[in-house]
């Protein structure tokens, strides 16, 4: 990808008058949602949806930190927390395939098209309803045989994953356990999928709440009885009451007012496409791209298991750990790009473009400048994180020692982990699992073998992250394995930023690069100033308070100084929220993108 605003020319590209939207956008088709000229009514919709989500997203990320203080506290870092963490290997992929990515990544594009097909046609039979008799069927098939195949062959599931282990039966038991998870995961993954393209973020925004719930729920009252195994038990209880919490909600959707007249499928369809639902075709080879992309994204996680096993005891627990602290920075940075999805596949199903790539490049900047804010904070304060959030019981001193360094390595990653997270939504919306009847596009071969870019990328960093694990972990040890996950990860989010303009959605590169430039500065002289205040105490929650507020602070007036947009907007809000009009006024900060 280059600075150039313009796309360069590139193999297959869209035509240019698909780009140029021959189709116009129904009435209700979503404006830019954030900009300065969008609807209000658009912007008031977007902060409503990202403040429920966030909300409820925090929530369960909470109740999943509460989750992971217990397995500390009760099971500390040792062989029996190994053998569960590669058990949690099952549910850890799945929840990725199922529901984050490849199942919203498909879904998402294929419900908002039906929805745009509903809105051109009224009178027609109605596509969401064909759309949802023609996938869901195959898809809990399907999700029963994986079940059940993953159950079967948990021995050689474990063997694979960490033939290291010194206690296999127990990592095999929990395998078989977690199994059971597949089936609700890929059932709540749909539902959500179906109520975020009608806009409904609500009940999909709550299946971490339900998830974490009913794992804490069996921790708490079975641990002294079965040991880590009750951990195994409570993700499989949580899995189920988070399609449950779904199923109501999708109910109503599909049982309101339907707005075709018929359910069978249109006349004169064309056979011999794939199979009919409504006014689309569905794809089915469509999948495969997005599954092998999210598979291969989340062997990194594999790759360290499969070394990890080798390295002393505790090795995998301290990884696992110090992911999911890493992750906590990520979590708004995804909800960003989580409300703003169903936005974009509505704009490229209509054939907007331009639509599409404004809310690209703001989903970049926006989500690059809260999860380097995150890391500025973690590269500051992980020793007193750590500290204040797992060492008790269980969990020493060296415990936390090998976390924090871990946590910082790790945070290397978080950016490029928060740009692919927004750029491989609209790279698969731009071709979904269905299509217009009527579409008479050209499907050549050219525009197929691009479907296979995302994991191509990827599969070039999981490359890196095995070629710097393998190197570094030698003589670095967990430092090695976590070194090899940034490096790979980075690697795939630059060979992304290239993949959008072959896809055809021509983000200004140029344009990108700079805000990220801004806001990386503003996050090195933030975690700098945050390392210096953060050592001063020795109680860790006064270190992590004031190394927080310090890598805030300093993260905002940076920016701010800098020109970037989307800590200026905020910290320009704030200003004048707390001062009278004419301070406000009076005291304006430097211009600047």
């Amino acid at each position: 990808m280059n600075g150039d605003p313009s796309a360069p020319t590139v193999a297959a590209p869209l035509p240019p008058a698909r780009a140029a939207g021959p189709r116009p956008a129904p009435a209700e088709a979503p404006a830019p949602p954030s900009g300065p000229t969008g609807p209000p009514d658009r912007r008031g919709f977007l902060v409503k949806a990202f403040g429920v989500t966030a909300l409820l997203s925090a929530a369960g990320s909470a109740l999943g930190l509460l989750r992971d203080l217990l397995l500390a506290r009760f099971f500390g870092a040792n062989q029996g927390t190994d053998a569960f963490l590669v058990a949690w290997t099952v549910p850890e992929t799945a929840a990725p395939l199922l529901i984050e990515d490849a199942m919203a990544f498909l879904m998402v594009p294929a419900f908002s098209l039906a929805l745009v097909l509903r809105e051109e046609n009224p009178e027609s039979p109605d596509p969401v309803r064909q759309l949802v008799r023609a996938t869901l069927p195959w898809l809990l098939a399907a999700l029963c045989a994986l079940s059940l195949g993953a159950a079967l062959g948990a021995p050689q599931l474990v063997q694979l994953l960490a033939p290291g282990l010194p206690d296999p039966g127990l990592a095999v038991t929990c395998t078989r356990i977690t199994a059971l998870t597949i089936l609700p995961f890929g059932l709540a993954g749909y539902l959500g999928s179906a109520l975020r393209a009608h806009h409904n973020f609500t009940a999909p925004a709550g299946i971490y709440v339900a998830y974490n719930l009913g794992i804490l729920a069996v921790l708490l009252t079975c641990n002294a009885i079965w040991g880590v195994r009750s951990a195994a038990i409570g993700v499989a209880v949580g899995s189920l009451l988070m399609a449950a919490l779904l199923v109501g909600p999708f109910v109503r959707r599909l049982r309101g007012p339907a707005t075709g007249r018929a359910t069978g499928p249109p006349p004169g369809a064309r056979r011999g496409r794939g199979p009919q639902a409504g006014g689309l075709v569905l794809i089915p080879l469509a999948i495969l791209p997005v599954a092998v992309f999210t598979l291969t994204r989340q062997a990194q996680v594999f790759v360290e298991r499969y070394l990890g096993s080798g390295l002393p005891p505790g090795t995998i627990s301290h990884l696992n750990y110090a992911a999911k602290v890493s992750q906590l920075a990520m979590t708004a940075a995804i909800l960003i790009c989580t409300v703003t999805f169903p936005l974009v596949a509505r704009a490229l199903a209509a054939g907007d473009l331009v639509t599409a790539r404004d809310r690209v490049e703001k989903d970049l900047g926006q989500a690059t400048a809260v999860v380097l804010a995150g890391t500025a904070f973690l590269m500051a304060c992980a020793p007193s994180v750590v500290a204040l959030l797992f060492q008790r019981g269980a969990f020493g001193p060296q415990d936390t020692a090998a976390t924090a360094a871990v946590i910082r390595v790790y945070s290397f990653g978080l950016p490029a982990q928060a740009l692919i997270g927004v750029m491989v939504r609209p790279y698969f919306s731009v071709r979904p699992v269905v299509r217009r009847a009527g579409d008479r596009r050209p499907d050549d071969g050219g525009r197929r073998l691009l479907d296979w870019y995302p994991a191509a990328a990827m599969l070039l960093g999981l490359g890196v992250t095995v070629v710097v694990g393998l190197l570094a972990t030698p003589g670095y040890g967990a430092l090695g394995l976590a070194a090899g996950n940034a490096a790979g990860i980075t690697a795939t989010a630059a060979l992304l930023l290239r993949g959008l303009l072959l896809r055809g959605i021509a983000v200004r590169t140029g344009r990108v690069l700079a805000g990220q430039a801004r806001l990386l500065a503003a996050a090195v002289g933030a975690a700098a100033a945050g390392v210096l205040v953060a050592g001063l105490p020795a109680d860790p929650l006064l270190s992590t308070l004031l190394g927080g507020a310090t890598v805030a602070l300093v993260f905002a007036a940076l920016g701010t100084g800098f020109g970037a947009a989307e800590v200026r907007g905020p910290v320009l809000a704030a200003v004048r929220a707390l001062c009278p009009p004419s301070i406000a006024d009076e005291g304006k900060l430097p211009h600047g993108r």
